[in-house]
């Protein structure tokens, strides 16, 4: 528990990306004193849109934690610091990317422990892939367990579904939570909202305009859709609304992709469009490309936009993205933490140094 009068939390956000993590916890009242990344495409968008907090361009297996101390004059065993750690998770994720390229990243959480060694922050969070947890032949999790449990702290963790936290996807994620000012500590309380729908955050009635494939919108408001091929025009055309999927033209041989003939089973959900009266599946870095999942838009002929992909994210209209080119914006959106499931987060931990 925080002492009387003392000041309110601080975080530093390591892997910080273009923010997510960092936005959601200063809206909950958490002052973000820096975020630590080595992507250079994620500072302008984060410097423009964390104000006040420091953009640390830095390989955390390069940083050290007294240079730290200098560059943000933290202290150690300071009650008030908070440490957030979602470290990059391709390696983790269910989703096929190049292994070899993401085990590099795989073991950052172990870099990320010689800083709560040397400061003892108050909080720790940890956020990534449910694979962290659940890919058994990997020790590092239960490794960092133990090694926070040594220090003191307190901890909770487990599976969540972002959805049960304000934001509108089905999204699965690993969370962990460790304080050393309470001896227990749970994660937030999920809250089933049923109105957490696609057509509650996108389409013309929240202010989306109706748009064709290849958009581009130049201001800030970023409604930007990619092209489509031919092809893939005729396939969303032919794709019912709301939900539907390429099991509309499998039987058409111009149009059926070898990959699926005779496996109409398999990922099912790419080409397909998202349904209007349910959550949107999880954004990944690639949502705004048709093939890539159930990213279609539910009636326009068209994958999603760059802002409707950060709205169901939980971005806010105002914040604005910097990159050179959409998938690199549409990788900073994919990779970040959804602002409202961090604010949830921050608002948590505020009640737990409040009260004990």
């Amino acid at each position: 528990m925080l002492r009387q009068g003392q000041s309110k939390l601080q975080a530093v956000d390591f892997f910080c990306g273009a923010g997510g993590m960092s936005f959601g916890l200063s809206k909950a009242g958490v002052k973000v004193l820096a975020g630590i990344d080595n992507a250079t495409e994620c500072k302008k968008t984060y410097e423009a849109n964390i104000p006040g907090a420091k953009f640390v361009k830095r390989d955390i297996s390069t940083l050290t934690a007294p240079e730290l101390a200098r560059r943000l004059k933290i202290q150690i065993d300071d009650p008030a610091l908070v440490f957030a750690g979602c470290s990059p998770c391709q390696f983790w994720s269910k989703i096929r990317t190049d292994k070899t390229k993401a085990a590099q990243t795989a073991f950052l959480l172990r870099q990320f422990e010689k800083f709560i060694r040397y400061f003892r922050p108050g909080f720790v969070v940890v956020e990534n892939v449910p694979g962290l947890h659940t890919r058994k032949k990997h020790t590092i999790l239960p490794d960092f367990i133990g090694f926070i449990e040594r220090l003191g702290y307190a901890w909770d963790d487990g599976i969540i579904n972002a959805n049960n936290y304000g934001v509108p996807q089905n999204r699965m994620r690993y969370l962990l939570i460790a304080t050393r000012l309470a001896s227990t500590i749970t994660l937030p309380a999920p809250v089933v909202d049923n109105r957490l729908t696609v057509s509650a955050f996108i389409g013309v009635a929240n202010g989306f305009g109706e748009i064709a494939a290849g958009h581009r919108d130049t201001s800030d408001f970023q409604h930007t859709a990619c092209k489509l091929s031919p092809d893939n025009l005729r396939r969303i055309r032919m794709t019912r609304k709301s939900g539907g999927d390429r099991s509309a033209w499998k039987d058409d041989e111009t149009l059926q992709i070898d990959a699926y003939r005779g496996r109409d089973e398999i990922f099912r959900d790419v080409y397909a469009r998202m349904y209007w009266d349910r959550p949107a599946p999880t954004i990944t870095t690639r949502f705004n490309s048709l093939s890539n999942g159930r990213f279609g838009h539910p009636e326009e002929d068209r994958a999603i936009s760059i802002r409707e992909g950060a709205t169901l994210q939980t971005f806010p209209e105002d914040f604005v993205f910097h990159g050179t080119n959409l998938n690199n914006i549409a990788r900073q959106i994919g990779n970040a933490v959804p602002p409202e499931l961090a604010r949830r987060i921050g608002q948590h931990i505020i009640s737990i140094a409040s009260n004990g």
